[in-house]
């Protein structure tokens, strides 16, 4: 009893956070499909996959909310399988698929595009970022050298659109560098991870009853790109690639974390989305 009275009056005063207060929300922001997987770096005897999903995450906290990226363009929603936007993926044998908006499954645990405090994402390919116009009120949580990237004059990095992503410009940013700490209590960092683009991150979200999860953004696409170390022909670096690669697997033993292979099909369907959650 005298434990419980002291973690309550310890939380009022220093705004501790109880363990159970953090959750994480799943939601499904689109699908894309391929006729082979050699882009990635996997031959096709090597992985069955022939689609990627797009997922995006809602992290819940005592002292904020967190959304980890945005999806795909709320214009392609209901539409069926159609060719990507223009200006991001070439090859003619992709579509892309979105059945429901973020905004749309966002509604289903009564929040909107402005109910975040922080925004970030692994990176600013346009099926990471697809919806950020629609935010609103969120600080931007970058690091320069994707930022610099993403806005440069003209813009070199293959799939960086910024059609889709303009309004951050006038987004309120809080530039990083290295590991950030999104609530100061080490249960949500974004770790960078580069190679994929200049400033690829992936997110470390330490759940209590769940345990600890390493959402990697593109590091790997599948789970044979993870077990045979390939790296996709379009990043924009294979050696900093590998170092992420060797990092990540250090982190991963360390802490004992689950690696989720965003895009991974067969990994998105195995998870709870909203409402439902992890905590």
């Amino acid at each position: 009893m005298r434990t419980v009275l002291f973690c309550f009056v310890v939380t009022l005063a220093l705004g501790c956070t109880s363990p159970e207060s953090l959750r994480l929300y799943v939601l499904d922001c689109g699908r894309i499909s391929f006729g082979s997987p050699a882009p990635f770096g996997v031959s096709d005897s090597e992985t069955d996959a022939r689609q990627l999903a797009v997922p995006c995450y809602v992290v819940e906290h005592q002292k904020g909310r967190l959304l980890w990226n945005a999806g795909m363009p709320s214009e392609l929603a209901r539409k069926g399988w159609v060719d990507p936007p223009p200006q991001t993926i070439k090859d003619p044998t992709v579509q892309v698929r979105l059945d429901r908006t973020l905004a749309d499954q966002l509604s289903d645990v009564s929040l909107t595009m402005a109910s975040f405090d922080f925004v970030a994402f692994s990176h600013m390919h346009f099926d990471h970022v697809g919806t950020v116009n629609e935010l609103s009120g969120a600080t931007f949580l970058t690091n320069e050298a994707e930022y610099d990237a993403a806005f440069a004059d003209p813009v070199t990095v293959p799939l960086f659109n910024p059609v889709y992503y303009s309004g951050l410009r006038e987004t309120k940013r809080l530039t990083v560098k290295g590991e950030h700490d999104v609530f100061d209590d080490r249960r949500v960092r974004i770790i960078p991870a580069p190679g994929h683009t200049p400033g690829h991150q992936i997110l470390f979200i330490d759940l209590q009853e769940t345990g600890p999860i390493v959402l990697g953004g593109d590091l790997y696409f599948f789970p044979a790109s993870h077990e045979l170390q390939r790296v996709p022909v379009f990043n924009v670096s294979e050696e900093q690639t590998r170092d992420s690669m060797r990092r990540v697997d250090a982190l991963l033993q360390e802490t004992g974390a689950t690696l989720w292979i965003e895009h991974d099909p067969a990994t998105f369907e195995g998870l709870r989305k909203v409402p439902e959650f992890y905590q």
